[in-house]
């Protein structure tokens, strides 16, 4: 019963088996391979236009890099403040970004509101030198909240972004999780609702070390060439990264992982709505659930075998709690099974 993180997954069997076939012979290197060029035209096609692909290691230095490339002196990156490039990144976006500054915002369930964003913004006016300067926005996709933007809110925060001339960066560490939750087209909850640059994960979704940078316009790519190899995410056997997205991609695994983990999150969620000393914190929208739950019951899970977090409540939700309570996280995989989930709703 692991559900303290997707991360703890391993890789899926289809994934694991590429990175075998991809060890054998030799290839060039530094993304010049032909697995590499086949991979980054699968995202082309993917995204229905063509993009530019840049492998990197880890979700962290792909958004890093991504808000680097937007980089202006005194720069300010507004971001949800429970964003991951808020919270749980050690300021790697605002070291790479060499001086930015991250404007966290508030917001409920996760989400930045068109309105808290522009008041965000204003309080940068371009001549007031002292305050610095706009530089972009970042928005998580699906949320650390376990939410998802739909496609008209991301439209409306893109809108807001384009009247301030800012680029919007999407963090999509669960891209797949909000994506089928949606039912939505990758170009859809991307490029056409205003999105320039994507940081497409997945690691989290059965690869074992697969990060991509998608940028919407490949003439704004020069840059990312340098800004990726300064930064030692140049990988020389990149193969490896698209031997994985390969696996990941084809006969559409990704989303037929990304349904499984969404499908086992609500299993959980419908088991938490019948219980008596559980509830959601608030609805999911992806493969992360927040439960309140009785801190006895929280106790005997736990001495049964179930592996999760509790996580830090915030003043709504805290408000909702009684002492006796704690909030929690379970997050499922694509390796979480139909038993973990009904096992742990009988401990429970």
């Amino acid at each position: 019963m692991f559900f303290a993180s997707d991360n703890w997954a391993g890789a899926h069997p289809d994934i694991a088996q590429s990175l075998v076939t991809a060890a054998g012979g030799f290839a060039s290197a530094y993304g010049a391979s032909d697995l590499d060029k086949h991979v980054e035209k699968t995202f082309s096609q993917i995204f229905e236009r063509d993009v530019a692909v840049f492998f990197v290691g880890t979700g962290t230095a792909a958004n890093s890099l991504a808000l680097a490339s937007f980089n202006r002196p005194g720069g300010q990156l507004f971001c949800h403040r429970e964003a991951h490039v808020n919270v749980d990144e050690c300021n790697a976006p605002e070291f790479f970004a060499a001086g930015a500054k991250l404007v966290p915002i508030d917001g409920p369930a996760g989400k930045l509101s068109p309105d808290a964003l522009a008041a965000a913004i204003g309080r940068f006016p371009p001549d007031f030198v002292h305050g610095g300067q706009p530089m972009a926005v970042t928005i998580t996709q699906a949320t650390e909240a376990g939410t998802a933007y739909t496609l008209d809110e991301i439209a409306a925060l893109s809108e807001v972004a384009r009247k301030a001339s800012l680029p919007l960066h999407m963090d999509g560490a669960r891209f797949a999780n909000a994506l089928v939750h949606l039912g939505a087209t990758p170009a859809d909850m991307t490029w056409r609702r205003g999105v320039d640059i994507l940081s497409f994960g997945g690691t989290k979704n059965g690869c074992w070390c697969a990060e991509a940078l998608i940028l919407f316009d490949p003439g704004k790519a020069q840059q990312m060439h340098f800004l990726r190899k300064r930064s030692a995410q140049l990988f020389s056997k990149s193969r490896f990264i698209a031997a994985q997205f390969d696996a990941y991609f084809k006969d559409g695994l990704w989303l037929s992982l990304a349904r499984h983990s969404n499908a086992m999150a609500a299993r959980l969620a419908a088991g938490f709505e019948a219980s008596d000393t559980a509830r959601l914190a608030w609805p999911t929208g992806s493969n992360e659930l927040f439960v309140i739950l009785r801190n006895d019951a929280m106790k005997a899970l736990q001495d049964k075998g179930a592996v999760f977090y509790d996580w830090p409540a915030g003043p709504e939700v805290k408000a909702s709690m009684r002492a006796d309570e704690t909030l929690i996280r379970l997050v499922t995989s694509f390796a979480t099974k139909q038993t973990d989930v009904d096992d742990f709703l009988s401990a429970l």
